[in-house]
């Protein structure tokens, strides 16, 4: 039911897919701000059309109930179910609300209308000026393309330099403003999630409390409320802490050397002109080009099509790659490929010396192999010094600030936390810190504590198993979710379960005092989600997988005593059920547990009868 993540990674390489995804979301914000207009036009009419009261409502829940999120992903948590369902929700108690034919609340505009024109103005309006950026940028960018890989070889070597230069910095901005819009389209579609929601739960609310609704329906929708209200924040938690990750994503996406990186584990591809021969002379064409190293097979989609054809793919099995010579051909970042389906060699032209190197090393060709240089950050390491740090700093925040509100969520400073690090972790004299002699407040403790798991060369809940936790905190069997992750847990290396144990002993403690410091499991397992799991390649899909990353953390925190008191009976995983497809196993919330409302919905030639009697 969700569209394809947008990767920051496929704004570098531009490719018609990428085009294709980049334009679905388009058409579904595009329908999102149709709907939102629909609203508020729908919200006004509740709020000036006093004799049309019931009519507007009706035709308010109508469009409510034919509304539907299209979420990212492949699954759903269950706030994320409760946020989709609750339009229908809605739509079934205005109809029963309808009944009463209340007077419509004075500041129903500030609640309802002004929130969602914000949105609008404030979410959508940014992503369309973020859009119109990009197809700037975009034509400026093909346009010099194109004259640069134009001009002739034989030019001064000043003159190529100036133009290779234009060319980097009008890619660059391309690149910059690519991954700039596609951020934008991700926040306005997580956002919509609960700032959509949110102002037609509060006008719903208004509703029902004051325009004297009878006490049965207020008492059926405040359970109702409390609990979307939870799903509302819960998802929002999500959203925050996904949006930090994306965030660093994004800064380190926006270098352009990040596409050497990407090579490291990506297939070739990209943009490459072709060479082709024919009676009245030769032709460059342009193809994109994916290389697949393992069978040697190039794949070329033509991307100037004739409207009176359409041509497939073709697929080239390589048997060498040759550099080009400068003085054989008046194209630059040539080189030339021999295949199996041709007796003679094809010629292909690059968009730089740079993307002719990488694609020679992808090809195995004769020119030399060009590494980047690759500054790995000092990690830390899962050993005895480990142990005592995080031993120490549980037994200081449990002694000082067990009860400090927002513990572990509060950051504190980033110099203090690399002093008390350094500090503890000195070779010459590890571990021999007295936390409670040092000027470090809680804040500084707690981040320093969270810091060094996230340092691990390894995450404490370790790569190899993060895609089945995934799969667990998918399930829609709440009970199939804790015996899998009770499972998964003593699949851990003895000291990460060693580890992970003490660590969620202390969670445990700090949660029972949540009356105090506000940090519930779930507020908890926002902070912890990222902390103790991490998918192996950073990409948006996994970033958007941080959410379920949570639901495992919270489940640790909330059956503490179930999954580290006793070894599960079998500590063989049963098989992982695919994501949802198929009814939930559980019902979701709903208004009320009395009998289905019966309403006889108008047809739109009703209403427009109605409303003209009036």
């Amino acid at each position: 039911m969700g569209h394809p993540p947008l990767e920051f990674s496929d704004c570098y390489l531009d490719s018609p897919d990428f085009r294709e995804t980049l334009k679905c979301h388009e058409l579904e914000l595009d329908r999102t701000s149709k709907f939102l207009k629909e609203v508020i036009k729908d919200g006004n009419s509740v709020i000036t059309a006093i004799r049309g009261y019931s009519v507007a409502v009706q035709k308010f829940s109508q469009t409510l109930s034919m509304f539907q999120f299209d979420f990212i992903g492949d699954s759903l948590t269950d706030d994320e179910i409760n946020i989709a369902e609750s339009f229908h929700e809605f739509a079934g108690l205005l109809q029963e609300v309808e009944h009463d034919r209340m007077m419509l609340v004075q500041n129903a505009s500030d609640l309802l209308i002004k929130p969602l024109e914000k949105f609008r103005k404030e979410q959508i309006g940014v992503m369309k000026e973020k859009k119109k950026k990009f197809e700037k940028e975009s034509e400026k960018y093909y346009s010099q393309l194109d004259k640069h890989l134009n001009l002739s070889a034989k030019k001064k070597e000043s003159q190529l330099q100036e133009a290779d230069d234009l060319l980097d910095r009008e890619r660059v901005n391309f690149c910059e403003s690519s991954v700039e819009y596609v951020y934008q389209i991700h926040q306005v579609q997580d956002k919509k999630k609960f700032d959509i929601v949110e102002p037609v739960l509060a006008f719903l609310h208004s509703i029902l409390t004051l325009n004297n609704l009878t006490v049965e329906m207020t008492q059926d929708f405040m359970p109702y409320k409390q609990e979307l209200q939870l799903s509302l924040q819960n998802t929002r938690n999500h959203y925050e802490s996904t949006r930090e990750e994306m965030e660093e994503l994004m800064r380190r996406m926006r270098h352009p050397s990040q596409i050497c990186k990407m090579h490291n584990y990506l297939p070739m591809e990209g943009y490459l002109y072709c060479q082709e021969k024919w009676a009245l002379g030769v032709t460059w064409v342009k193809y994109y080009c994916k290389y697949h190293k393992d069978g040697r097979l190039l794949v070329m989609v033509p991307c100037e099509q004739k409207p009176t054809t359409k041509q497939g793919p073709t697929q080239l099995t390589l048997k060498s790659c040759i550099r080009r010579k400068t003085e054989s051909i008046d194209k630059r970042f040539c080189f030339d490929v021999e295949i199996i389906e041709r007796n003679t060699p094809v010629t292909f032209q690059a968009l730089s010396e740079e993307d002719r190197k990488m694609w020679m090393e992808a090809m195995d060709g004769k020119e030399p192999i060009y590494h980047s240089p690759i500054h790995k950050q000092a990690e830390m390491e899962l050993n005895e010094t480990g142990f005592k740090f995080v031993r120490k700093c549980i037994n200081y925040i449990e002694s000082k600030g067990v009860t400090q509100e927002g513990v572990y969520r509060t950051v504190g400073s980033n110099i203090q936390v690399q002093k008390l690090l350094n500090a503890f972790f000195d070779p010459t004299n590890p571990a021999d810190v007295d936390l409670h002699s040092s000027d470090s407040d809680i804040k500084t403790i707690a981040s320093a504590l969270k810091f060094y798991l996230r340092s691990l060369s390894e995450p404490l809940m370790t790569y190899g198993l993060h895609r089945d936790l995934m799969c667990a905190a998918k399930s829609d069997s709440l009970d199939f979710r804790l015996s899998e992750i009770h499972s998964l847990t003593y699949k851990l290396p003895e000291k990460n379960r060693e580890m992970l144990e003490m660590l969620i002993k202390h969670l445990v403690n700090v949660c029972s005092h949540s009356d105090e410091n506000r940090m519930t499991p779930s507020n908890m397992a926002v902070v912890f989600g990222p902390t103790l799991m991490r998918a192996k390649e950073e990409t948006v899909a996994a970033m958007l997988d941080i959410k379920f990353q949570n639901i495992v953390v919270e489940i640790l925190i909330e059956d503490y005593q179930k999954i580290f008191s006793y070894m599960p009976e079998d500590s063989t995983a049963p098989p992982v059920p695919p994501p949802r497809i198929t009814p939930r196993k559980r019902q979701p919330i709903t208004i009320s547990k009395r009998p289905a409302r019966v309403f006889q919905a108008l047809s739109h030639d009703q209403f427009q009868k109605t409303e003209s009697n009036y």
